[in-house]
């Protein structure tokens, strides 16, 4: 069976489940546990012959050998046993529940899985049916998926700009759907970029990535992604630990740090009072090695992200604007980061990429350095991708080709050798510019919220976005004015 023929296999009985009530998210998880348990199966016999820990009486074999209730049964105990396993077994089956609840469907989708060798099938071919399948999940908006999944565009276009190096390890303490793993996989395994040698693919495999997922579903989903992109082991370690990345510091120093932390800007939890009501508390992490202390979970991933990272590491962060601006413990976190690291470039990004709607984000790129005197930035530059450019997530979405032009701007392979776009007089629309560091601490509470482009719509009635694309924008605009005013009431109730 082709590559195509397996796709739309897939894709038919997803649409089929759909008519009963399995999401994509549910689906996604079914088609985890199975394809899991049949490559176990696989990797069984020869020339493998591997033991990755099932028990017979509950492996691939046994469940094929069932029909109707029997099936059913034996399925539901499959999920609850092998759960309580260690490893990479036990995280791929945490909490696991079976959410098709006709027996003859759950027969037809082990019939049509047991009809594809899927060792033998490339981890190109294996991953692009598993990331199509997260993309269709992350943009069914009611299931709240898009949360965890960063457009693919800008991951591969942050990747491309950091350059990662091989045999160095990269961390994301937020990971979700492994997104930022797979893409620098790819490209530290791409021939254009490196020829790796046996020892430098096996450190690719097994020693590379570290990640942090609290949310069990996202992170079985995160690590059948990454295994079947050939990251990790069947019967290893799990790369990808369920523990709060904020709570205490890392136990590794990494290389690199590729991130995009949850939007939401305050961290809490909730608890039943005396009385019986739910509460909701501010939840601030008292680390010794943050700068400031903060109930803001941006801010706090930023202080994490910089203290996980090696004296020699780079960083890549998604964060939203209030990150850039926003006073008291955030004015703290800019002016350390600005003096204790090289912050050396910042994309403004726009609205209408995310399926978190009402998002207006940004990308930090930072070095860290060692202890000194003197600050360690000099200049900032910005690359504007925000003022007068229009993305939807369905009429017209951000494509890894609008960002050609900042990574052209970057210079990856030289960061020394970038020239501004913008000027003054000759050319007051370019969109990269660099600001001094003088500059930037002289401005009110050291924000980096900055803009100079005018923007054209205000002023030039020809050049308004299309009806359809306007009326998303107004949605988005309104969207984060809500978000805004939620998050005002929850500070005032508080209180």
């Amino acid at each position: 069976m082709n590559t195509a023929s397996i796709v739309s296999r897939v894709w038919s009985f997803c649409t089929t489940l759909r008519d009963d009530g399995v999401g994509y998210g549910d689906y996604l998880e079914q088609l985890t546990y199975l394809i899991f348990l049949k490559m176990a199966d696989e990797y069984s016999k020869p020339p493998y012959n591997r033991d990755v820990g099932i028990p017979a009486r509950y492996n691939w074999q046994a469940l094929t050998s069932k029909k109707g209730a029997e099936l059913e049964v034996l399925y539901v105990e499959i999920l609850r046993e092998l759960g309580k396993r260690q490893g990479m077994l036990g995280q791929i089956f945490t909490k696991a529940q079976n959410k098709i609840q006709d027996p003859a469907k759950l027969f037809r989708l082990i019939d049509m899985i047991n009809s594809t060798s899927w060792l033998v099938m490339g981890a190109d071919v294996k991953g692009d049916i598993y990331e199509g399948i997260l993309e269709r999940n992350a943009e069914d908006t009611k299931s709240g998926a898009g949360q965890y999944f960063t457009p693919r565009s800008l991951i591969r276009a942050m990747v491309e700009c950091v350059r990662p190096e091989p045999n160095k390890t990269i961390a994301d303490p937020a990971c979700g759907t492994g997104g930022f793993f797979l893409a620098a996989y790819d490209f530290l395994s791409d021939a254009k970029n490196y020829q790796l040698d046996k020892e430098q693919k096996h450190f690719l495999k097994h020693q590379t990535f570290h990640g942090n997922e609290i949310v069990a579903n996202t992170r079985r989903l995160c690590l059948m992604n990454m295994f079947l992109h050939n990251i990790g082991e069947i019967d290893g370690e799990s790369l990808v630990s369920p523990n709060d990345a904020l709570i205490a510091p890392s136990p590794i120093s990494v290389d690199y740090v590729l991130a995009n932390p949850p939007f939401g800007k305050k961290s809490s939890m909730s608890f039943t009072n005396e009385e019986g009501e739910q509460e909701i508390e501010d939840l601030t992490y008292n680390r010794q090695d943050f700068w400031a202390t903060t109930s803001n979970k941006q801010l706090n991933f930023v202080q994490h992200i910089r203290s996980m990272l090696k004296t020699t590491g780079k960083a890549a962060v998604v964060v939203p604007d209030n990150v850039l601006f926003e006073g008291g413990a955030g004015e703290t976190i800019r002016r350390k980061l600005l003096e204790n690291t090289k912050l050396h470039t910042i994309l403004r990004l726009p609205t209408g990429i995310f399926y978190a709607q009402g998002v207006k984000a940004n990308v930090l790129f930072f070095d860290n350095q060692p202890a000194s005197p003197e600050p360690w930035t000099k200049e900032v530059w910005f690359y504007d991708y925000r003022t007068n450019i229009h993305h939807t997530l369905k009429r017209s979405p951000m494509r890894y080709e609008d960002l050609t032009d900042f990574i052209a701007c970057y210079k990856p392979e030289n960061i020394h050798a970038r020239t501004e776009t913008w000027h003054e007089e000759n050319n007051p629309d370019g969109r990269w510019r660099k600001y001094s560091y003088e500059e930037l601490i002289a401005r009110d509470k050291t924000s980096l919220d900055i803009f100079w482009l005018k923007d054209k719509s205000l002023t030039d009635l020809d050049n308004l976005p299309e009806p359809d694309d306007l009326a998303e924008e107004i949605i988005e605009n309104l969207e984060a004015g809500l978000n805004s005013f939620r998050e005002v009431l929850a500070g005032l109730a508080s209180k």
